[in-house]
């Protein structure tokens, strides 16, 4: 069964078109670079400016000069033909931020807030926590990059088709609704492109080094089932100031006094979300804050028992963790699921697969043979499984799957099996692991809510965990870069 595309507990933010075909072609002999991904706005040392922002910049190689006079020739380059195209707004290693770049993005993101009624700061606030979320879109994007990842065009179409059934459309109808919303469907594809590629690489270097015991499954459950917030549901809001991980300690004293004017100001009942789009390092920030509806067991461990004693509309007061200063606000809440009750099949099928020297109608025949003799009571199904099938895990056991969801299995299996009455045996049909004949031994509804139950204790832990690890990894990666802010 493929993954689900992009779970996570999971949101798929709207994608932006980032443009520049054309500064890209422009750029292409001077060997300038404009790519990134849709990622989040961090700072790079611990000395904020007044909008929480800050250049960080570090002891720059020859790659870094090659950047910059890349961008240099670049300039004189489109400048010796008359007309300045262009300019770089940021360097970052050995690639660059184009101020068409910044420009459309800062543009785009202030009217999808204003549609939302958030209220935003300044013009030059804003600009500058997109041109910080672009650095850091720059910087993973370099680091996918060398860490070869590729995200091919199956990769691209299958998430697509889970957009399009998302806005409950076709995937057919997909490219009128971008262009109805001003997306260009090639600029569209390139863009997820690189979504795609960034959650892998952050898959690979943050949510894979998350570990849980089964210690720590079974002492979340036992805190859960004791847990006032375990039942319910919260949509929260979240401003991060960050503290650079070799702050001194006048820094970090600074930072607080920071924190604590922007937790009064929210408790004075200036807007909270503009207050998060001005301040806040997070991911959320261009989000207004919003973390969303999460589950009480979901949300950062720091978060779960502050948000569980505090009312809708609430502000809690400042919080310190290792990535920074954390201040959250309670929108909503409401109640969380029940019982988890699933429909589930019990099957055992052959697998025979094609080879040189035996082709599909062979391999096809051998199966009705096979079949021929099960029904007709001359061969039994397990006998013929554990002699026969090319499944090694279920041949063992004469051909038994156990009991599964049938949507566990690849559609043309399971449409199958949704075909089948008990103890009937199917005609031999194809999947892409070869031949099989199946048999339906039988149907049942079944409480999942055990299994289900530490399924989501895993992930809820793992979720938990990811947030912080996230931006203390995007934190670490922004201090190990160099830019050269260029506004």
């Amino acid at each position: 069964m493929p993954a689900a595309y992009l779970q996570s507990n999971h949101r798929t933010a709207r994608l932006l078109p980032l443009g520049c075909a054309a500064l890209l072609a422009a750029l292409a002999a001077a060997g300038a670079r404009a790519d990134g991904t849709s990622t989040s706005t961090r700072t790079g040392t611990s000395t904020g400016t007044s909008t929480g922002t800050s250049t960080g910049t570090s002891t720059g190689t020859s790659a870094n000069a090659n950047a910059s006079s890349s961008a240099d020739t670049a300039h004189k380059e489109i400048s010796s033909h008359g007309q300045l195209l262009d300019r770089v707004v940021a360097l970052v290693n050995d690639g660059l931020v184009l101020e068409s770049e910044l420009d459309l993005q800062t543009r785009e993101i202030s009217a999808r807030l204003r549609a939302q009624n958030v209220t935003l700061p300044s013009f030059d606030v804003m600009r500058q926590q997109v041109l910080d979320r672009l650095v850091l879109e720059e910087i993973q994007a370099q680091r996918a990059d060398r860490a070869g990842i590729k995200v091919s065009d199956e990769q691209i179409n299958a998430a697509m088709d889970d957009i399009a059934k998302r806005q409950n459309i076709t995937l057919e109808q997909l490219p009128a609704k971008l262009a109805a919303d001003g997306i260009g469907y090639a600029e569209y594809r390139i863009d997820l492109k690189r979504e795609i590629s960034r959650q892998i690489l952050r898959s690979r270097d943050v949510i894979q080094r998350i570990t849980i015991t089964p210690h720590e499954l079974d002492q979340y459950l036992e805190h859960e089932r004791k847990t006032a917030s375990a039942a319910n549901e919260y949509n929260v809001s979240h401003i991060l100031i960050p503290v650079a991980q070799d702050a001194t300690p006048t820094q970090l004293a600074q930072i607080s006094k920071r924190a604590q004017d922007i937790d009064d100001r929210a408790h004075s009942g200036e807007n909270f979300g503009k207050l998060a789009i001005t301040y806040s390092a997070s991911e959320t920030a261009l989000d207004g804050g919003a973390l969303g509806w999460r589950k009480g067991t979901e949300l950062p461990t720091f978060l779960a028992d502050v948000i569980a004693r505090m009312k809708p509309g609430d502000i809690s007061e400042v919080m310190q963790t290792p990535s920074g200063f954390h201040i959250v606000k309670l929108n909503e809440t409401r109640a969380a699921g029940g019982p988890q009750i699933i429909q589930q099949v019990h099957l055992r099928h052959i697998l025979l697969k094609t080879s040189e020297i035996e082709d599909d109608a062979t391999v096809r025949q051998k199966l009705t043979h096979m079949r021929d003799q099960i029904v007709s009571g001359k061969d039994d199904f397990a006998v013929l499984a554990k002699i026969n099938s090319q499944d090694p895990s279920s041949a063992v056991n004469g051909g038994d799957l156990g009991w599964m969801q049938a949507d566990q299995f690849v559609p043309e299996f399971a449409a199958v099996a949704d075909s089948l009455k008990p103890e009937e045996i199917s005609q031999p049909f194809r999947t892409q692991y070869g031949w099989h004949i199946m048999q339906m031994l039988g149907h049942r509804n079944f409480d999942n809510s055990a299994d289900a139950a530490r399924e989501r204790a895993f992930e809820a832990l793992r979720d938990s965990r990811v947030e912080e690890a996230t931006e203390l990894w995007l934190q670490q990666i922004r201090d190990e870069s160099y830019v050269e802010l260029r506004l």
